[in-house]
């Protein structure tokens, strides 16, 4: 993949952007790929822990992306005209956010320089679904799924105390059982 332009996110459209920048803006959460329920009376979207059956849970993406709406016949390949009306996409979506005028996130990969943040804030759905199989509407709403808010600030870095060089320690120790 060819290189980005670090922050191209705030300085462009969607529409502007090229593949590389596009696919990089990704966050790689997965949730764009579960099953998802639409209350008919309120249009609230409920996310399930069923995943695509093209979805690898432990790598969190699609197994066969190039492919994947060959194989599944309902596959949205976001693009800058759809996401305005993709009102399922999660808030957090940055495709969703850029085309808002919006910052990404700390946790997003092109801000943290991390692709583990979108994990480690509790984004990600990696390793927390299942497969599709044959689950019906009734089967669905039984796999409704609150899924946790993202941390609001990465951790705090530990710090590590060096030890006192042996010499050093040694002179100290000799000195406490002087006085």
């Amino acid at each position: 993949m060819t290189a980005v332009q670090k922050g191209f996110w705030k300085t462009k459209s969607l529409s502007e952007m090229s593949e590389a920048e596009w696919e990089s803006l990704c966050d790689g959460c997965g949730k764009c790929c579960l099953a998802g329920i639409e209350d008919e009376d309120t249009g609230q979207i409920f996310l399930t822990d069923v995943a695509c059956k093209l979805f690898d849970s432990g790598l969190c993406q699609c197994s066969n992306y190039e492919n994947r709406q060959k194989i599944v016949s309902d596959c949205v390949k976001l693009t800058p005209e759809n996401v305005p009306d993709l009102y399922w996409l999660p808030k957090t979506c940055a495709y969703r956010l850029v085309d808002q005028k919006r910052d990404l996130f700390w946790w997003h990969p092109l801000v943290s320089g991390d692709p583990n943040t979108v994990h480690q804030a509790n984004v990600s759905v990696k390793g927390k679904t299942r497969p599709e199989g044959r689950l019906k509407t009734a089967g669905l709403l039984k796999r409704i799924k609150k899924w946790p808010n993202p941390k609001e600030q990465p951790p705090a870095k530990k710090t590590v105390k060096k030890a006192a060089p042996a010499k050093a320690a040694k002179k100290t120790a000799k000195k406490a059982n002087r006085v």
